[in-house]
């Protein structure tokens, strides 16, 4: 089963670069491989999913999987693909991060396998003892500052108007320690990554080389963009964070589902564990029926599922019924709410014979003005709960609100408002 690891990531078109021999390491029998998770916040976003997918598969193919969650290289920062120094987190906001995020990588791991267990670990367990002394001249000593400025990554800061501080550039040696470590602790030989990773990795393999006589392997992953070149998981609402309470579940499934045709078959291949066969026939409804949009369904499921469970699928569903003017039947206040987040809203008291629907409309700006509200339902313009309302002498009471608690109000196709029963 350990064979197939290689092949897997290959079709997959996860493979952006790797060391000479890797292939046959895999292919040679189970060994242990770690990917590395900064933890400058209390979640993993979109954009490190491809890393955690690839440690889900190395445990999926046989192999020993490892999560190193720098608690001890967080507190420095990675200066790779950045054009400026991080902002340096303290010690407390490392280790509330870190407990995030062994939480998220939980979903996609099985810590508990009889074979190969999968493992975090924190590499501040053996970083933040080290004096610098010993640093200097057991680790800094085997580094030259020519090997250093070569690495892309330091080469770029190095180019650009702020430069790079010591403290970053130290980064790529406390990178490759960790490579030592991991080697005595766990006898790890395999390093994985982003593409940007590239320089730290080849650094640990040369430093495990002069302290221990041993060999190791990289792998890195493509830097994943969209089709028109943006970063992934980039939106004009910011990043798409693992998190629920940063990013629902509802706004997870939506980020996919939105996935452009183009795209959609390489994230299928990256971000689900669907199979070569079902990947295959999704991408020919693509082809032969774009406007059905099956890929996308089925990669938005997949990864939901995976990230926030089965439940919130169904509830993802059910709410985007609503958003595209659907029946409110069996949706729930909460998931209505979850849809309409980012709608204004207004809390109203009604009355025991309720309100004029003309005088709602004024009052939370849908209308201008109580006759202006008049002209807009004669002209079939306005929607309660996704019904249509064109008589304007109307009356809403609280029995009509969803649950006895709200109304979802739309103007035309775009402006929406949820109106609150303040009880």
């Amino acid at each position: 089963m350990a064979a197939g690891l290689h092949e897997e990531l290959s079709w997959r078109e996860m493979i952006y670069d790797g060391t000479e021999g890797v292939r046959d390491a895999l292919a040679a029998g189970p060994l242990t491989g770690y990917i590395g998770f900064d933890p400058t916040a209390s979640s993993l976003h979109v954009g490190s999913l491809l890393q955690v997918m690839a440690l889900a598969r190395v445990q999926r193919a046989g192999h020993s999987p490892i999560a190193v969650v720098g608690g001890g290289t967080g507190l420095i920062g990675d200066p790779s693909g950045k054009t400026q120094e991080r902002t340096l987190l303290t010690v407390a906001e490392v280790d509330e991060n870190l407990s995030g995020i062994r939480a998220q990588l939980s979903r996609f791991l099985d810590f508990d396998a009889k074979a190969n267990p999968a493992r975090i670990v924190n590499n501040a367990d053996w970083l933040v003892p080290m004096e610098m002394m010993s640093f200097l001249r057991d680790i800094g000593k085997h580094f030259t500052v020519n090997y250093m400025i070569a690495k892309e990554s330091v080469r770029r800061r190095l180019e650009s108007e702020d430069g790079i501080s010591y403290t970053e550039f130290s980064y790529l040696l406390l990178q490759a320690y960790d490579v030592v470590m991991l080697f005595d602790r766990f006898h790890c030989t395999l390093q994985m990554g982003g593409s940007d990773q590239w320089g730290n990795i080849t650094a640990g393999i040369d430093l495990l080389r002069k302290l221990r006589g041993a060999k190791a392997h990289g792998l890195v992953l493509p830097l994943v963009t969209t089709s028109g070149g943006v970063k992934f998981g980039k939106t004009e609402a910011g990043a798409v964070w693992l998190d629920p309470a940063r990013t629902s579940p509802f706004r997870f499934h939506q980020f996919w589902l939105n996935t452009d045709d183009r795209d959609v078959v390489r994230y299928l291949k990256f971000f689900t564990f669907l199979s070569h066969a079902e990947i295959e026939a999704l991408a020919r409804a693509t082809a032969e029926r774009p406007q059905d949009r099956e890929a996308q369904r089925a990669l938005a499921n997949a990864v939901t599922a995976t990230v926030h469970g089965d439940e919130q699928v169904r509830r993802a569903e059910r709410a985007a019924q609503v958003l595209f003017g659907g029946s409110f039947d069996g949706v729930s206040v909460a998931d209505i709410l979850m849809v309409f987040d980012d709608a204004p809203s207004t809390e109203l008291t009604f009355d025991a014979d309720g309100m004029p629907i003309t005088d709602l409309l004024a009052r939370v700006k849908l209308a201008g003005s109580k006759s202006e509200a008049a002209r807009l339902l004669k002209g079939g313009g306005v929607y309660v709960n996704n019904e249509r309302i064109t008589d304007e002498k109307a009356r809403l009471t609280v029995g009509d609100a969803i649950g006895g608690e709200l109304f979802v109000l739309r103007k035309g196709r775009r402006d929406q408002h949820i109106v609150r029963v303040r009880r």
